[in-house]
């Protein structure tokens, strides 16, 4: 995920931006620490880590290995996702951060992924459009993978609870044509971390405010992308409220405050051409294929 924010906003965003160069030591402890809380993640088997100290520390003795494996595999899929954002950035000179992981260990998958700090405001649309893609595309060329590699080693289990996107439905059709409808693999380490791969960019992909698919709406449409985005926001909360998918609220949240509407860039009057048109359309169905709803199912 790419975050810009115009420089008359003191925002959230503000603090991340290229001009106040944050200390590399504080991207270097966020990274050490995601590692950390993903490693516990994968050795105590993608549990919220609410367990008794003991509990957890027999689980990493035991599952170490398993730990290390998705510390890897989640920490490559979220570095590919940003590298994809800051190597774009760097190409067409506009100021970008490296990448703030984001450490949570009471999460089952121990992060809620990654951003990079980038001014925004100095990018014309062309240039936006390419930083912003370039990240989940970088992304999911990790995630697809190693998503397919977790369900062709992976053992059949019906029980497993974490849902799966469209895309992930295809994928397992495709490598395990033996698994009867319904039924997946356990969770492992590649699964888990494709997987998480697919989430973050799902969410990344919705085009609204400054996630990854607003900047590409915002590089489509100008300033009349800000119609598509309020209209995304009040579809998302009357379906919060609907469906009673209220985990999904502290997004909503986020997202609202950080601004609905996208923030102006230099030469906003631009176009895309033909090519990056074509696929910044195309780009808008990356959120109905990996984007899960319901990313847990109980049944």
């Amino acid at each position: 995920m790419s975050t810009a924010a115009p420089p008359s906003e003191p925002d959230l965003e503000s603090l991340l931006r290229p001009a106040r160069r944050p200390p590399a030591r504080l991207q270097g402890l966020l990274f050490v620490l995601t590692c950390l809380t993903t490693f516990s993640a994968g050795a105590v088997g993608w549990r919220p880590l609410l367990l008794g100290v003991d509990d957890v520390a027999a689980d990493v003795a035991l599952h170490w290995q398993r730990g290390l494996a998705f510390m890897a595999a989640v920490m490559a899929v979220l570095t590919a996702h940003e590298g994809g954002h800051f190597i774009a950035a760097q190409l067409h000179r506009i100021p970008a951060t490296l990448p703030f992981f984001i450490p949570v260990p009471i999460l089952l998958t121990g992060t809620l992924g990654a951003v990079i700090g980038m001014e925004g405001s100095r990018a014309n649309r062309r240039q936006l459009f390419d930083i912003a893609l370039a990240g989940p595309l970088a992304g999911l060329v990790v995630a697809v993978p190693l998503l397919a590699a977790g369900m062709l080693t992976g053992v059949p289990d019906a029980a497993n609870p974490f849902a799966l996107a469209p895309l992930a439905h295809w994928i397992q059709q495709a490598v395990r044509p033996d698994l009867p409808a319904g039924m997946t693999v356990a969770p492992n380490a590649a699964f888990m971390a494709g997987w998480v791969g697919l989430l973050v960019t799902g969410l990344n992909m919705i085009p609204i405010s400054q996630l990854d698919g607003g900047h590409i709406c915002h590089a489509l449409f100008g300033q009349r992308g800000n119609w598509l985005a309020r209209a995304v926001l009040l579809v998302a909360i009357g379906t919060v409220v609907v469906s009673g998918q209220f985990n999904w609220v502290l997004m909503l949240v986020i997202v609202t405050l950080l601004g609905v509407d996208h923030p102006p860039i230099r030469d906003d009057g631009s176009t895309l051409g033909v090519g990056r048109t074509v696929l910044g359309l195309l780009s808008l169905l990356i959120p109905l294929v990996t984007f899960m709803p319901e990313p847990l199912r109980f049944e």
